[in-house]
């Protein structure tokens, strides 16, 4: 009767208020990460600076003392920690969008990879979250493999934020880190690198699919020298979690963002998401269109020391076709016409 009722409507009030929590908690939960992104490690420096004018001056004394004696560290692997890449935020995080690690073959533990990661998107929010947290059951997944996410190296010269990127995984982007983990970490590791980078991530934009990879020949040539296998991985859906202002080659736009994205290594973008308090609104929270990662076949790669140009061609060209048949095989299980084709730069 009446009370039957009443029992019913609280209940669903219940189970919406709880609904509602959660969906704050993921907002919480992304909008750490893109403040992390922009300016944490800006926002660091500087309150470091300003301790050091202040009677807590010896604390900042310390830390810097710290700072100097493990400087290395991100070049040997860096400082993970399985606690951190478990904290539950990183679920809320995953849901948010939500996130989707697939696997299509199984990794050799006795090998080591080089995933090439794509696209960059505006933030490469898909490779954090699959490859620098367990939000997606990367370790449950590929059951002994390490995933390295390497990003910018000058991140690893921020005060706190290179001691919270290391704590995930994460490493620099450089020849001496992934010399390391290749050579003197043992088997087992998967360096993540968004092969695309800063010019990459300056033509992301929803519905489109392009990467830039026709003369990004790097990693290929590292992965020769390691004999580490190429792993390609393709995030559908990555393009889509914000909108960009596109400058045309030529134009003012374009030369000030190359100019940065020569000297400094990352290319100021021009982007909005959703807003804080509703989708409808323009602000820094990614809107929440799903993004899944799928992880390809491995290419063996045969150890040599020092390849030659035409090897690596060689390499490179199986790697750009894996990563063709990847994204075709996968297309429209994830929401893509059939006639939808990948344009490689």
């Amino acid at each position: 009767g009446t009370g039957s009722n009443i029992l019913s409507a609280l209940q669903d009030l219940f189970w919406l208020s709880k609904s509602k929590v959660e969906k704050q908690l993921q907002i919480i939960s992304v909008l750490q990460w893109v403040l992390t992104f922009l300016v944490m490690g800006i926002a660091c420096t500087l309150i470091l600076m300003y301790i050091l004018c202040t009677d807590c001056w010896a604390i900042a004394a310390l830390y810097l003392a710290w700072l100097v004696f493990d400087w290395n560290t991100p070049k040997k692997g860096g400082r993970r920690s399985q606690w951190v890449r478990n904290w539950a935020i990183w679920r809320y995080f995953r849901d948010y969008f939500p996130i989707r690690l697939v696997k299509t073959h199984n990794l050799l533990t006795t090998r080591n990879y080089i995933f090439g990661y794509h696209p960059h998107g505006i933030m490469g929010l898909g490779a954090f979250c699959n490859f620098s947290t367990e939000a997606t059951g990367v370790s449950q997944k590929f059951p002994g493999i390490r995933p390295y996410l390497a990003t910018l190296a000058g991140n690893f010269r921020m005060p706190i934020l290179r001691d919270y990127l290391m704590s995930g995984g994460i490493c620099p982007v450089n020849r001496d880190s992934i010399d390391y983990i290749l050579s003197k970490n043992g088997s087992g590791n998967a360096i993540i690198i968004v092969v695309g980078g800063a010019a990459e991530s300056l033509n992301c934009t929803p519905g489109k699919n392009s990467v830039t990879l026709r003369n990004r020949k790097g990693f290929v040539r590292l992965a020769l020298r390691h004999g580490a296998d190429l792993v390609p991985v393709y995030s559908f859906g990555e393009n889509e979690v914000y909108k960009q202002v596109i400058f045309e080659e030529g134009s003012w736009g374009r030369w000030v963002q190359k100019k940065f994205q020569k000297h400094i290594g990352f290319a100021p973008c021009i982007f909005h998401g959703r807003g804080l308090f509703s989708s409808n609104t323009w602000g820094l929270l990614p809107y929440s269109k799903p993004i899944t990662t799928v992880v390809g076949e491995p290419i063996t790669i045969p150890k040599i020391d020092n390849p030659s140009q035409k090897e690596v061609d060689f390499y490179h060209s199986i790697y750009v076709d894996s990563l063709i048949k990847l994204f075709d095989k996968y297309k429209s299980k994830f929401g893509l016409p059939e006639t939808e084709a990948l344009e490689v730069n």
